[in-house]
């Protein structure tokens, strides 16, 4: 099973009314919860780790976990309210103002982990619950806790407004990277995680030098590259559709790569630092390919598997 360990939160959607102005409809999002989402619809079998709501806007969001095949078993229920994510769409694009003080997500505490069943073979970080405390902690020390014997997957999917203690928050990553086997970023990403001014490839170094054994790097029309440790790089361009909105399509494009690495066998931690590059090949090709389906249509909406 691949545990995805992360947010879960409602997209509040701008929808016009009978009276013509817009309204908001609840949309059940939240990066790590997209990506479990399109694991579960693609056939992996996958869970999430992450804390709900007991009220109507949770009890939403796990009847969509469950609508898409994904394991609820770890998940923490409390009577916290849920977090809310109001978007606004501009040309596809989606801006998000977030209603996060004092949720069942964002205040998740060491305390509150479950163990891991012995079925959870992968682990799977990212999202606004790297940034936010006490949760941010929490998800840290799941993974030191875990690491060594899982394959993992981060991306930090960074949001500079999120973060209030920079000088912390770089710190947490860099010890998140250091236990990860594969690094996602986006390239404005990689250029906050290494501000230094040096080349793209320079700064891939210096995120492989943290301990990743493969730093992915996508660039949204221009494709996506992976980087291994022993200098192998592939790239795959994006596949090409016609967009609707980009809501949701670094969290599918993970869900794709991450699928394809466990129907090769490939997703395991003995197996990530020496990876074949063709297998890195598939594997991103696939994360394009999912992608593409999802940026063409209206929200985070992950295709199926029988859809490809």
């Amino acid at each position: 099973m691949i545990l995805c360990c992360g947010e879960a939160l409602i997209d509040m959607i701008p929808t016009p009314t009978v009276s013509g102005r817009d309204g908001f409809v609840p949309h059940a999002g939240g990066a790590v919860f997209n990506t479990a989402v399109a694991l579960g619809r693609l056939g992996v079998r996958t869970g999430m780790l992450t804390g709900l709501s007991s009220d109507m806007f949770g009890r939403q969001l796990a009847d969509a976990l469950k609508a898409s095949h994904v394991d609820t078993s770890h998940v923490i229920t409390s009577d916290r309210p849920t977090t809310l994510a109001f978007v606004r769409l501009q040309d596809g694009h989606a801006t998000y103002s977030f209603y996060d003080e004092n949720t069942a997500g964002r205040m998740l505490t060491p305390d509150d982990l479950p163990e891991l069943s012995a079925q959870v073979s992968s682990l799977y970080f990212g999202g606004i619950s790297l940034a936010c405390e006490p949760g941010a902690r929490t998800y840290a020390t799941l993974l030191a806790r875990e690491a060594k014997d899982r394959a993992v997957m981060l991306d930090p999917n960074i949001r500079p407004r999120f973060i209030q203690d920079a000088a912390g928050y770089r710190a947490r990553l860099d010890r998140m990277m250091a236990l990860a086997d594969i690094v996602k970023v986006s390239d404005e990403d990689l250029h906050w995680i290494v501000p230094a001014p040096l080349s793209l490839n320079e700064k891939v170094a210096v995120v492989l030098d943290k301990g990743p054994g493969v730093v992915i790097v996508t660039c949204g029309g221009d494709g996506a590259t992976g980087f291994m440790a022993d200098g192998t790089e592939v790239t795959v361009p994006a596949t090409r559709v016609e967009i609707v909105d980009t809501v949701g399509a670094g969290d599918t494009f993970n869900a794709g790569v991450l699928a394809k690495l466990h129907d090769l066998g490939a997703l395991r931690k003995t197996k990530l630092g020496t990876l074949p590059a063709e297998a890195l090949n598939q594997a991103l090709a696939h994360g394009a390919r999912v992608a593409a389906v999802t940026v063409s249509r209206a929200g985070a909406n992950p295709p199926w598997a029988d859809e490809l």
